[in-house]
């Protein structure tokens, strides 16, 4: 009878440490890594790539009709990969909350969305795509300064609820 206790035991034990960690594995986008695209396993500690929106949420926010922000980009673009790094600070600074979508884990939302291009930044009134500005950040001339971004974002912040 001791034995059968013991075992029970260590099978609870292990039982419960395999739950621990399979959800210390779960990551923002609500799966574990190794479920994920590589190039979106390269950014999940990332600080700018923390304020990921999932679909679910998205849906949500829509049908609320909630203002809000919402910077779709693909963990593959390399522009996506040069912009965010200059604009997730950015709308920090200004206070904006700027909620980030992954359309390489979730590839439905760009025909849903209607999104042609990475990254594309958008701003939902009361549930309805009210703004956008398509591309990134570039010093060329082939895409939008830093201060376009800035003057999207005052543009609507007063409006947006989170």
């Amino acid at each position: 009878m001791k034995r059968l206790s013991i075992f029970l035991g260590i099978l609870i034990l292990l039982g419960g440490a395999l739950f621990f960690i399979n959800r210390a594995q779960t990551t923002v986008y609500g799966k574990p890594a190794s479920q994920l695209n590589p190039s979106t396993r390269e950014i999940l500690k990332d600080p700018n790539y923390q304020n990921i929106l999932l679909p679910k949420e998205l849906e949500r926010k829509l049908k609320d009709k909630e203002s809000f922000f919402v910077y779709y980009f693909s963990s593959s673009c390399p522009y996506c990969r040069a912009t965010t790094p200059l604009v997730k600070p950015l709308a920090d600074e200004l206070g904006v909350n700027l909620h980030l979508f992954n359309l390489l884990e979730f590839p439905d939302y760009m025909v849903k969305q209607g999104i042609d291009s990475t990254p594309t930044t958008v701003f939902y009134r009361n549930g309805v795509k009210a703004d956008y500005l398509v591309g990134g950040v570039a010093d060329d001339g082939s895409g939008h300064t830093l201060d376009a971004y800035r003057e999207f974002f005052e543009k609507y912040k007063a409006e947006a609820s989170g």
